[in-house]
């Protein structure tokens, strides 16, 4: 039974809120934040310089009372005139005033103040708040601002007198409620130009991410060409389409590797299938001598080897490249090691016209290493190196000490490797020269074979090359891994 698709992802993603409409979003509610806090600020302000500026004249005007008490007390024209004269001419703001002597009877009362305000109330209000200025309603709605102290009268001080006053603030209310109807107005139009800049702003913001969505649906296992042109972008959004392009290309290199690989395959099996295949059909065609069957046998057998052995190197890299991989590590003398090495080569490089040699020290080389793997890697490379080198050449298997790690090299005096296939070496079934490869068997895998050993050990392996002067390979095993 094949199992039923997920088919509640594409809803879910449906239904989350677009980058534009989260942006607008955040810009709108931000500008009305800023907006409300910047015109409550003001209003707070202005409302708070309004009281302050009359509560200053309504300290200006007790000032003035009181000195003229204390100092002309007898000056009632004068104190008439400040009362009862003066409010009367003004317009606007007008104020109000009363006069009471110690035992609270009126002396002096700005005309029409009792027709504007509740005097029993006024003194109530007062009593209970002396020298400040307090708000209250007059008798037909207007706002008032009022107060009440006492003051001496005479110098010396005969008696007490009491000055109530307060002040019409009717226009100042009146500018108060046309600025919240103006402060309201401009939040309801921002309220809704808010949302369409806002989102303005976010479509051209994410416009560059549309055009990378858009070239990213271009792309398949087919068409990685396909690049993103940053020219223009912001830096951030610059920098991201530079790490996506490079992105592609490491994508594209590792596509067209795998092509290679998948063909490299392909032929690699096939060819030792199809000489298997051709022979039998050969020695079937008619009967044969028990020589020739044997012969069959023997060249059939050596296909059947170099399949097996094809097999177990892709295996072999295969599993080398799982995590879950894992080295038998054990104390290693390395000098031993590439003695063991030289000892099974050395009959395959006399044969060759060779000479193999050991070139390091036994005191310094011992690490923890998984002993299989590295007989593997530096037998590939022996195995390559006397491939690769005409007789009377020298074949030199060295290592040193570099600090807390260990390096191993091969070297030999052979055909070396053109600079532009250096790069490639590491690769799996490349080969420098493939017609000679393919005729005295190789595979191409050897050397990725040593560089997934040098992988497991933390390490690397590194080679450097002249035509007609020879090779060598490096291999470096990190100071964790040393012992």
């Amino acid at each position: 039974m094949f199992s039923k698709p997920n088919r509640s992802v594409a809803p879910r993603l449906r239904a989350g809120k677009t980058l534009a409409f989260r942006l607008t979003a955040a810009y709108s509610l931000a500008g009305l934040w800023l907006l409300l806090l910047g015109t409550a600020s003001l209003y707070m302000v202005l409302r708070s310089e309004l009281d302050r500026s009359t509560d200053l004249f309504l300290a200006d005007k007790l000032h003035v009372l009181r000195t003229m008490l204390q100092q002309r007390p007898d000056d009632e024209d004068g104190l008439r005139e400040e009362i009862e004269l003066e409010s009367a001419a003004r317009r606007y703001e007008q104020f109000y005033i009363r006069l009471l002597d110690k035992d609270g009877a009126p002396i002096l009362t700005t005309p029409g103040m009792t027709e504007q305000l509740d005097l029993a109330e006024l003194v109530r209000r007062t009593q209970r708040h002396p020298e400040r200025s307090i708000s209250m309603k007059g008798k037909h709605g207007q706002a008032f601002r009022v107060a009440s102290a006492v003051a001496a009268v005479g110098t010396p001080r005969v008696s007490y007198d009491t000055i109530q006053i307060a002040i019409d603030i009717s226009q100042e209310e009146a500018v108060l409620r046309r600025y919240r109807l103006w402060f309201w107005a401009i939040l309801l139009a921002t309220s809704v130009l808010f949302p369409l800049v806002g989102y303005r702003i976010a479509r051209q913001g994410i416009r560059p991410v549309e055009e990378m969505a858009a070239t990213a649906r271009r792309i398949t296992s087919t068409n990685l060409r396909e690049r993103i042109r940053a020219e223009g972008y912001p830096l951030e959004l610059a920098s991201l389409a530079e790490t996506f392009n490079e992105m592609l290309e490491r994508l594209e290199e590792s596509f067209e590797r795998i092509s290679r690989f998948s063909a490299d395959i392909a032929h690699d099996l096939r060819t030792p299938v199809n000489n298997i295949r051709g022979e039998a059909e050969v020695a079937l065609a008619r009967a044969r001598t028990v020589e020739e069957y044997r012969d069959v046998l023997e060249s059939s057998l050596e296909e059947a080897v170099r399949l097996s052995e094809l097999i177990g190197d892709l295996l072999f890299l295969a599993r080398a490249e799982s995590p879950l991989k894992h080295l038998e590590r054990q104390e290693v003398n390395v000098g031993e090691l590439l003695g063991a090495v030289r000892d099974y080569y050395d009959a395959t490089a006399v044969d060759a016209g060779i000479l193999l040699v050991n070139a390091h020290d036994d005191e310094l080389l011992s690490a923890e290493l998984d002993r299989s793997l590295m007989l593997r890697a530096v037998s590939n490379l022996v195995s390559n190196a006397i491939a690769h080198t005409p007789p009377g050449g020298n074949v030199t298997l060295g290592a040193t000490s570099e600090g807390e790690a260990i390096r191993i090299a091969v070297s030999d005096t052979g055909t070396g490797i053109p600079p532009e296939a250096l790069p490639r070496v590491f690769d799996r079934f490349f080969r420098v020269d493939a017609s000679r490869s393919k005729s005295s068997g190789g595979s191409g895998l050897g050397l990725a074979i040593v560089q997934s050993i040098m992988a497991l050990h933390g390490g690397k392996a590194e080679i450097a090359s002249e035509l007609g002067r020879g090779t060598c390979v490096t291999l470096r095993i990190p100071a964790g891994a040393a012992g």
